[in-house]
This record gives structure tokens, C-alpha cells and sequence, in this order.
């Protein structure tokens, strides 16, 4: 049986040839492992969190009963001023989170291995990149693989350029337009702002240029492939992320057995 191919793209953007597509690739789509792996992997990530043990409880508290007119709630000995009960100020929590609870979520290690197959294979169907919301032109081969003379190019906007050249960079701006301000309290936790995942480059080894010129741009991550996972290749859970592969990194893909 032949071999899917496809095209190979210069610095210039044109296309220079054609390549073998990995095995890996034609993996059947399985949405359902992917999720699970992909929110095994966040669950398994979460740091326990909640009040320290005693919090709110401090105080040496009385009640004063009944007859004086004033809720019976606790008050601080000798004084007046209500304290440790949910309802005071510096109480304690009603139901706090435990930091005893438990987050760890199991997978098994097939469903890890079949779900970043099919999140890999999913980037290279085109259908399946464009229901995930990518911007870029119809004529773009997937997956889509440029020469590994793509690595040395060290300035965002030579970066930028070439995107535009084979015909994804309206990705790029689809993802510069929706950064927006966050809703809610990590606006002060140094996440103000919320960008929209865009491109991802694939690359054979972690020093080459390209990974401070791509990284600069609004949603665009750099990976290797050794660093690949099922919540890169499907951010959320979502599969069909578009991604842009070297050719030594394609040919590494090659030898995934699992």
C-alpha cells in the first residue's frame, strides 16, 4: 500500500517537494480518549489548596445565652465583638476546600499513548483543524511541513512572514484579535489578559532560532518533539490544532511505535 504524502515547503514558501506522511498519522480519531487524557492530565497537575488547620478559630469564645436582647452567637471573652462562627467577620469558612481531598485522576497508559496519536493524527485532517475555528488558506497541504532551514529564522517578523507565505498567518491575527482582558479574579494574579491558542511549530531540537522569533507571536507555541502531549497537540481537549512540522521533526514522528 503507497503511502500518503505531502508538501514540503521552503523558507520562500514555495513548494520545494514532497514527504512520506508517518504512520502515526493515520490513527483513528478517538475525541472521547482525548478529552479524558486531557483533563487526567489538569486534574493530575492541581496543587491542594484550603484554610489553614484552625483558621478562624483563635479566639477564646463564650456565649452569653439568652435575655439580653442580642443574637446568640459567640463572642470573645470579655468583650462584645462576635467571632469564629461563619457568620463573623474572621470566623472560619462554612465549607472550605480540604486540602486532604484527592484530585489524581487514572488513565491508563494505552489510552495516554492512543489519545496523543489521534490528537497528532488529527492535526494533519484538514476538516478537523478548521471545526476547531484555524484561519487559512484552502490551498495549504496537511500536514503541513517546511524545511528545517525554518529553524534558523531568529526575528518575529521573518516568522510572521512566512506564515503569511504558505497561508496561515490569518491565524496568527484571528489570534492577536481575540486576546481579551479575563473576567474574573486572575486579573490580579498576573493573567490579565486571555489569548486564543493559534499556531504550533514542531521542531527537532530545543536550541534553534526559531524559538524566540515564533514564541513572540499572539498564540503561537514552540515545542519539540520529544515535549509533545496530548494537551499540546489538543489544547482543552479540542482537537485538530494547527501545527507546523519541520522535516527532521516529521521524521521523528516516524519512529513513535506508541
Amino acid at each position: 500500500m503507497r503511502m500518503k504524502q505531502t508538501n514540503v515547503y521552503n523558507v520562500r514558501g514555495e513548494v520545494s517537494g514532497k514527504t512520506d506522511v508517518p504512520a502515526a498519522f493515520e490513527t483513528t480519531f478517538r475525541p472521547d480518549i482525548i478529552k479524558k487524557a486531557v483533563l487526567a492530565a489538569a486534574a493530575n497537575s492541581r496543587q491542594p489548596y484550603g484554610p489553614n488547620k484552625g483558621s478562624g478559630q483563635r479566639h477564646s469564645v463564650s456565649t452569653w445565652g439568652k435575655g439580653r436582647g442580642v443574637s446568640r452567637v459567640q463572642r470573645i471573652k470579655d468583650g462584645r465583638k462576635g467571632a469564629q462562627s461563619p457568620n463573623n467577620v474572621s470566623g472560619r469558612r462554612a465549607h472550605p476546600p480540604m486540602p486532604e481531598r484527592k484530585w489524581e485522576q487514572k488513565i491508563n497508559k494505552k489510552e495516554l499513548a492512543i489519545a496523543r496519536r489521534s490528537a497528532l493524527a488529527a492535526t494533519g485532517d484538514v476538516e478537523c483543524v478548521k471545526t476547531r475555528g484555524h484561519k487559512f488558506d484552502d490551498s495549504v497541504s496537511f500536514p503541513i511541513v517546511v524545511e528545517d532551514a525554518f529553524q534558523e529564522i531568529a526575528t518575529t517578523a521573518e516568522v510572521a512572514e512566512f506564515f503569511d507565505k504558505i497561508g496561515i498567518g490569518y491565524d496568527v491575527d484571528r489570534a492577536k484579535d481575540g486576546t481579551k482582558i479575563r473576567a474574573g479574579r486572575g486579573k490580579m494574579r498576573n493573567r490579565k489578559y486571555r489569548t486564543p491558542v493559534s499556531i504550533l511549530v514542531v521542531v527537532s531540537d530545543r536550541d534553534v532560532p526559531v524559538f524566540k522569533g515564533a514564541s513572540n507571536l499572539a498564540g503561537v507555541e514552540v515545542e519539540t518533539v520529544g515535549t509533545l502531549n496530548t494537551g499540546i497537540l489538543a489544547p482543552g481537549g479540542d482537537a485538530g490544532r494547527l501545527t507546523v512540522y519541520t522535516q527532521s521533526a516529521f521524521a521523528k514522528i516516524g519512529e513513535w511505535t506508541q
